[in-house]
């Protein structure tokens, strides 16, 4: 079984703009936009746009959002009714994750949102229950979730439209949407209200954070309100210029009661608010950019005024659109580059616009968008179809316009828009006409290079079929039920082709155009043969209606597609072979080709992908699906080659697909397609003289520039020589600023080594008071401490040995109170005993007597009862002054106690005043040595000191004696710089005396010129006299020919004289005049005279043009040497005046360094023989000294060879 094609998107022309938020940077390069079912990343330079395909089974994309970092991309589907977000990596184009809110009830999400570290995600749900999903992506793990539900007394259809994140803050989020304004604070795993709007009437369509507190928001009725911690701050209308305003004070309570009403305000010029409403809002670094209204955007600048917080300052309008006459395309997403040079707006009407701020006049108000790419089609695109022989594409829909396309570039080649919707297109082979069908009307238009201009119209109402023949000479229309066939050439309806009784869906002609294939909605699938208009084979389906056909290269074999979602094999067009079913139950096949090789069989579906199944087919399954539009396929071809296959959609998308067939080789040789274009005589005309025009316009700009050049070199030369002037007047007063400067420099210098001196014998003085003092202080500290340490000292014995007495004192009076109150318990028990031992005894004694004394009982007991009563109550009573005994000595150690905590604490803080004073000593100690370091360091920085004063003393008197030498040498310098200024002045007047001799012999040259003119002139009468002279001999000599011929005549009346007489009168009277032979006598002599005169002009003409010529040869080259011999002076002129300059120059660098003035150059010579000799051993000096005597004996001999040049030109 062969393999089916494979296909790749190789571009998509188009873009979705239901997608929220539909548009991104990737960088500064590269814009992300959804198109189809598909994300693309669209380069802006290259061109080149990178596809990533997003879930087959997505049956709407609903909202999208970038990464803050713009690695990852996050869209949100809804597959099988439910809500999904699917991130993706825009770098691979590969799927990170895929996140299921299973917890939320609406079928879409209306808003995305990442937090600023790229970690978090917002996603927000549409109705019922508006649930709000705090998710951590990357782990897939729900981090909090809350249902955003109206407040008591908010709009009863209030909904959210939009969330997201305090930029500075991930845990800040904040909501709005129709009558709601909510802000989310995450804590705790949960998300809790905070802050909300207290007017919640107005119903918000966008927001924005502009800081960590503040965000904008736009409102349906075209206001921005800035807000601050539910607070409404500040209220701008931004169609008004000026209308802004606080509005602390403005919401009144009827406002806020009644603020339903006041959506219903009409502006000044009529319309409703309602079209003022504001779609987004995108802030940068110098305020916001507004998209509001219709096809506005509008530019605020922010200010630092709490009256006014945004000022307009510039509109940015959309490019007009001739067929829209209500002219009402909105913009719906705009985004900026990273850099904010570039900004991206989305239209309604799926249009991407682009601006660079680089490019705006600032000096205007209104500035306009231009198209990121070409204009794309803004509605159902209904017709498509490829060219054979050039590499277009045509396309027309439902926006009333036709575009065609270069396949193999991607771009727009021609667009043109009408006033009618047009519902068919069929491009002739050739590339040059192409057929558009129009609701009264189908159209035959030629191509032009940059239009569609009408040929031909014919009669065919409501045509929604048409389609030319492989050959290009005939073409097939669908009239209602019936196929016209026309001829390209003649124009003429060849037949009409009847049968079916329903809608033609789609017609293909045979590859030898001897046969046309159709199908339609009755069921009908019929092949026709066109010369003889017959119906050769049918087949009849009733119960399915076919939309699309497609048929083998053989011509026997045709594919069919309907709404019974099945693939038909029909074998020559009458019996179905073969049916494979579409699988799943809700997909509908709408299109269906076949390419040119019969390999590969591709059907588009109603859900918007293309199927690309194994051929020839045999099982529902065996394909490959790709995902591209999102809605129908409305059709699908092949281009000729086999090398790509376009679709088209109710989505309003072109889909340029490259076709890869698996086992088919490719062609050895490449395609060669036809470049030839129409254009009509009168435009060509046209252009041509356009063309004529602009170069002499180009001839013209070119002169004037050559002469505007000229003119400013000219005044550049003047400037140049007027700077040169004022610079080296400046030279001349900058070095006598010098000279002052520098006398000023040693005053200055003085003043500041007396200072130093002065300071140095201050500082001293300063140490030596500082370390008198510090040792006093220091003695004192010590003395203070020795104070202290005595005193602790002291305090620590006493309190030691308090604490000792205390403690044996204790010991003794408790061992003493201890043994007492030990020997009165013994003593009390011991009587307690005894006590009880009589009474046993007694108690026996009774019972032994009681039988004997029972009268003597009663008072014995009585007696007893008294004695042991009152023993008793003697007891208690001691028992109880030894208990009271007891609770005194408690009591008095308790006071001990409390004495000794107190004696302890006592010296707990005696204790912490130790450590206080031994850190305050310690403190001290590092105090005296940080203070000792400083002293040493102080010693050591003066010992510096005084070295580098040494040091620079020293220094000094060499650089005096230096000075001298170098003040004799400038002397010098100077006296051998003065003849040669002379010398150059010298040089100066004989270069204008030379100058002068060169223009005396340019006009000498002129001189001779004219006359030569002159000699010319002469030469030329001389020649026109002697060509009259020639003139007159040949005159002559015809003349006497004629009398020579007339006299031979004669000879024939020899015999007769009369007759002879009688002719010989006759030639005289012909040829002999009067005054002949004194003119022939006359003529002779001018002869003579006018030959002798002629001979000697033209000896006179010979030797002035030689001489004319040596003279030309001679000023031409004696200008030439002349010239040369300027430059060259000129040249030296200019080099000697450099190194004049720079000597100048190196000669103030050297009296700057050394100190040099005026006022210390006036030595003896015996000094400066002296500083001479002393200075023999400096190898500076020496250099220098070199180094200038070099120079003065290379200028001597640029001096000895310019007076020898100059005395070879005096010569010459």
């Amino acid at each position: 079984m062969a393999q089916s094609g494979i296909l790749s998107v190789k571009q998509i022309i188009g873009v979705r703009s239901s997608v929220t938020n539909g548009l991104a940077f990737q960088d500064e390069q590269t814009v992300v936009y959804i198109a189809g079912g598909n994300i693309v990343l669209y380069g802006i330079d290259q061109k080149a746009q990178k596809v990533i395909p997003c879930s087959i089974n997505a049956q709407a994309l609903t909202t999208m959002t970038v990464s803050p970092n713009r690695r990852v991309i996050a869209v949100a589907e809804r597959i099988n009714d439910h809500p999904s977000v699917t991130i993706y990596d825009l770098q691979t184009g590969k799927r990170r994750k895929t996140l299921q809110p299973e917890t939320m009830k609406s079928t879409d999400i209306v808003s995305l949102l990442f937090s600023s570290d790229s970690k978090y995600l917002l996603t927000q749900g549409d109705a019922p229950d508006y649930q709000l999903i705090y998710w951590s992506w990357e782990k897939g793990k729900v981090m909090a979730s809350t249902d955003i539900k109206p407040t008591a007394g908010s709009h009863p259809t209030a909904s959210v439209n939009q969330v997201s994140f305090n930029p500075q803050d991930n845990t800040q989020i904040c909501a709005t949407g129709h009558g709601l304004f909510k802000m989310f604070r995450y804590t705790d795993s949960t998300l809790k209200p905070s802050q909300n709007l207290k007017q919640e009437h107005f119903n918000f369509t966008c927001h924005c954070w502009i800081s960590d507190e503040r965000l904008l928001a736009g409102t349906d009725q075209g206001k921005l309100l800035v807000i601050q911690n539910g607070e409404i701050l500040h209220e701008i209308k931004v169609d008004t210029k000026s209308d802004s305003r606080s509005v602390t004070s403005h919401y009144s309570m009827d406002e806020r009661s009644g603020g339903n009403e006041s959506s219903m305000d009409i502006n000044a010029d009529g319309d409703h608010v309602g079209k003022s409403e504001i779609k987004c809002i995108v802030p940068y670094s110098r305020g916001v950019l507004i998209a509001a209204g219709v096809n506005k955007v509008y530019m605020f600048d922010r200010i630092d005024d709490n009256r006014e917080y945004y000022r307009r300052n510039r509109e940015i309008l959309l490019p007009s659109d001739t067929t829209d006459k209500i002219n009402n395309e909105r913009i719906v997403s705009m985004c900026l580059s990273p850099s904010e040079e570039t900004l991206i707006a989305l239209t309604d009407h799926q249009q991407i616009y682009q601006l660079s701020f680089s490019g705006i006049d600032i000096t205007k108000d209104v500035a306009t968008f231009s198209y990121l790419a070409d204009g794309y089609h803004h509605a159902q695109v209904t017709g498509v179809d490829t060219c054979i022989r050039k590499q277009l594409i045509a396309t027309c829909g439902v926006d009333k316009s036709v575009r065609i396309w270069n396949y193999e570039t991607g771009t727009l080649e021609i667009c043109k828009e009408f006033q009618e919707e047009a519902y068919t297109v069929s491009i002739h082979p050739s590339g040059l006409f192409i057929l558009v069908g129009f609701s009264d009307k189908l159209k035959l238009f030629t191509i032009l290079i940059d239009d569609l201009r009408p040929f031909k119209e014919f009669s065919i109402r409501g045509c929604r079929e048409a389609l030319f023949s492989n050959g290009g000479h005939l073409f097939s229309a669908v009239h209602g039920n019936v196929i016209q066939i026309y001829s390209t050439v003649t124009f003429e309806n060849i037949t009409n082709l009847k049968g079916h009784n329903g809608k033609v869906r789609q017609l293909v002609w045979s590859p030898d155009d001897a046969r046309l294939f159709s199908c339609g909605m009755d069921g009908a699938v019929y092949e026709w043969e066109v010369s003889t208009s017959k119906r050769l084979h049918e087949a009849v389906l009733k119960a399915c209606g076919y939309t699309g056909l497609g048929l083998t290269p053989d011509s026997k074999t045709v594919y069919a597609v309907g709404t019974d979602r099945k693939i038909k094999e029909i074998f020559e067009a009458q019996q179905i072979v073969r049916e494979v079913s579409i699988t799943p139950d809700d997909v509908q096949p709408t299109a269906i080709a076949l390419s040119h090789t019969g390999k590969s069989l591709l059907v588009g579906t109603s859900k918007g992908t293309v199927r690309s199944y194994s051929f020839p087919i045999s099982k529902p399954d065996d394909y490959t699906e790709y995902i591209g539009h999102v809605g129908m396929v409305n059709r699908l071809r092949v281009t000729y080659q086999d090398e790509y296959a376009v679709t088209i959609g109710d989505d309003g998308i072109v889909i340029l697909w490259t076709l890869q067939e698996v086992g088919i080789a490719k062609k050895e040789k490449e395609t060669i397609y036809a470049e030839e274009i129409l254009i009509t005589k009168t435009d060509l005309e046209e252009k041509n003289a356009l063309i004529r025009e602009l170069k002499q316009r180009v001839s013209e700009l070119r002169e004037e520039n050559d002469y505007q050049l000229k003119l400013k070199e000219m005044n550049y030369a003047e400037r140049i020589r007027d700077l040169t002037d004022k610079f080296m007047q400046e030279m001349e007063n900058l070095k006598t600023k010098h000279t002052v400067v520098t006398g000023e420099k040693e005053k200055e210098a003085s003043r500041h080594a007396e200072q130093i001196h002065d300071l140095t014998e201050k500082q001293l003085k300063e140490l030596q008071d500082l370390e008198s003092s510090n040792n006093q202080k220091l003695m004192l500290e010590y003395e203070k401490y020795q104070d202290l340490q005595a005193k602790t000292q002291k305090t620590q014995e006493d309190y030691e040995r308090q604490l000792t007495e205390l403690e044996n004192r204790k010991e003794e009076e408790v061992s003493q109170q201890r043994l007492q109150f030990t020997a009165q318990l013994e003593r009390i028990k011991n009587e307690l005993i005894l006590e009880r031992e009589k009474g046993k005894q007694q108690s026996r004694d009774h019972e032994e007597t009681k039988r004997q004394i029972e009268e003597d009982a009663d008072e014995e007991i009585v007696k007893l009862m008294e004695t042991h009563e009152g023993a008793l109550i003697q007891c208690k009573d001691e028992n109880v002054n030894l208990r009271n005994k007891s609770t005194t000595y408690q009591r008095k150690v308790k006071d001990l106690e409390e004495s000794i905590r107190k004696r302890e604490t006592d010296l707990v803080t005696l204790k912490s005043e130790e450590i206080k004073l031994q850190n305050n000593i310690r403190g001290l100690k590092k105090d005296i040595e940080g203070l000792k370091k400083e002293i040493q360091e102080r010693d050591e920085t003066i010992q510096d000191k005084e070295k580098r004063i040494y040091e620079l003393k020293r220094k000094n008197q060499e650089l005096e004696k230096f000075k001298f030498v170098l003040d004799y040498k400038i002397k010098d310098l100077k006296k051998q710089i003065e003849p040669r200024e002379i010398e150059i002045k010298d040089m100066k007047e004989q270069i204008t005396q030379m100058e002068a001799e060169l223009e005396r012999l340019s006009k000498s040259n002129d001189e001779e010129k004219l006359k030569s003119e002159e000699l010319r002139a002469k030469l030329n009468a001389s020649s026109l006299s002697l060509r009259q002279e020639k003139q007159m001999k040949r005159d002559s000599e015809l003349a006497l020919k004629r009398i020579k011929t007339d006299i031979h005549n004669c000879s024939a009346f020899i015999t007769e004289p009369k007759l002879l007489a009688q002719r010989v009168a006759d030639i005289y009277a012909q040829y002999v005049r009067e005054d002949a032979t004194e003119d022939a006598s006359i003529d002779q002599d001018i002869t003579k005279e006018y030959a002798r005169q002629r001979d000697h002009l033209e000896r006179t003409v010979r030797s002035l043009k030689a001489k004319v010529d040596k003279d030309s040869e001679r000023h031409k080259t004696e200008n030439i040497r002349i010239m040369q011999e300027n430059v060259t002076l000129i040249k030296e002129i200019n080099d000697l005046r450099r190194e004049l300059k720079a000597s100048r120059v190196k000669l103030q660098d050297l009296q700057t360094a050394m100190g040099i003035s005026r006022k210390t150059a006036a030595r003896t010579t015996e000094e400066i023989v002296h500083a001479l000799n002393t200075q023999q051993n400096n190898h500076i000096v020496n250099e220098k000294q070199n180094e200038l005597e070099n120079l003065i004996q290379h200028q001597r001999h640029e001096i000895h060879r310019l007076n020898d040049q100059i005395t070879r030109v005096e010569n010459n």
